[in-house]
């Protein structure tokens, strides 16, 4: 899910541009500030790394991947996932991308500091150090985001304050059907919910339901890229796409996939996605001032479409074949 939450704050923040009458380009780059801050709060994700560390060292029976998520739930949709703190972060973030070296600013920026410099004082008391720790990781992640803008853009920092809130809030609702709920109201309160949403009780089929929600929002973002530069979605599907419904025999060769276990169904479904959306004879082009290959942008958008049609394809196809073909 990591990229579906870049993605969906990307699609609505530059639809919303682009509905306000930006130009193309402002509305890219609002949706760009926003996807990036949505991606802020898994920085959580990093405290897995001890779980690699620890499963090296004792030599356990775990694979790698399974070392690695089992770490990463110690801390993983807590403190970084909360709406209370991204209401405070997402204004400090803003105050950090104020540019120029004057007192303002710097007045601007020390108020930005103290702002997230308060959450892990809070993160501290309220859930210890390990808390803290993630929470310096989210704040030195979004301060880095922050300076990258400053530095890159014109955006006005009250621009940049909105577009975090907004990446920073759409970031939670994507967990829902794929782990445990995020910690919303951190600290004032245990998360809503108690357990993930389950799309069906069939394990296998609520993967497929939320990939299919992860794949949708991919495909959403597309559909607003290709919008805002005034492309045409239609003509640029191609018909390599439809070797994507080939994947439907790995329903009858592979173990059913489930949340705990779906590496080797991710994994070759977007295998096959990228094979159709790649291998194309157009794809690249000459770079004459450097005399290398790159491909264009209109090539790069057709393989996104393409690629992203060709998973659908095969996810209906395999989802086909698991409920109609396959014994209970």
């Amino acid at each position: 899910m990591f990229v579906g939450h870049a993605l969906l704050a990307f699609a609505v923040a530059a639809l919303v541009a682009d509905w306000r009458g930006w130009d193309r380009r402002p509305a890219l780059l609002v949706g760009a500030v926003a996807g990036a801050f949505a991606a802020v709060p898994d920085i959580d994700v990093a405290y897995a790394l001890v779980g690699l560390l620890e499963w090296q060292a004792l030599g356990g029976d775990l694979g790698a991947p399974a070392a690695f998520w089992g770490a990463s739930r110690a801390v993983h949709r807590s403190v970084t996932h909360s709406l209370v703190v991204g209401a405070v972060a997402a204004p400090a973030f803003g105050l950090l991308a104020v540019r120029g070296r004057s007192a303002r600013s710097r007045a601007s920026h020390l108020a930005g500091i103290a702002l997230l410099g308060a959450l892990v004082a809070v993160a501290l008391i309220w859930d210890g150090p390990l808390a803290a720790f993630v929470m310096i990781l989210f704040v030195a992640s979004g301060i880095l985001v922050s300076r990258g803008i400053a530095w890159l853009s014109t955006l006005p920092p009250t621009t940049v304050a909105l577009a975090a809130l907004w990446g920073l809030w759409s970031h939670p609702w994507g967990d829902l059907v794929t782990g445990s709920p995020p910690d919303w109201l951190f600290p004032f309160g245990p998360p809503l919910l108690e357990s993930r949403v389950i799309l069906h009780p069939d394990p296998t089929l609520h993967l497929l339901g939320a990939f299919a929600v992860e794949l949708a929002t991919i495909a959403f973002a597309i559909a607003v890229a290709y919008r805002v530069t005034d492309r045409s979605i239609l003509a640029s599907v191609d018909r390599r796409a439809a070797v994507g419904a080939v994947y439907g025999v790995a329903a009858l060769a592979v173990t059913p996939p489930t949340l705990e276990v779906s590496y080797h169904f991710v994994f070759s479904i977007l295998g096959v996605g990228l094979l159709c959306g790649v291998v194309q004879d157009s794809y690249w082009r000459p770079f004459r001032a450097r005399d290398r290959l790159l491909p264009s942008v209109d090539a790069i958008f057709e393989t996104g479409l393409t690629t992203v049609a060709a998973v659908a394809v095969a996810l209906v196809a395999y989802a086909t074949v698991y409920l109609f073909v396959t014994p209970a």
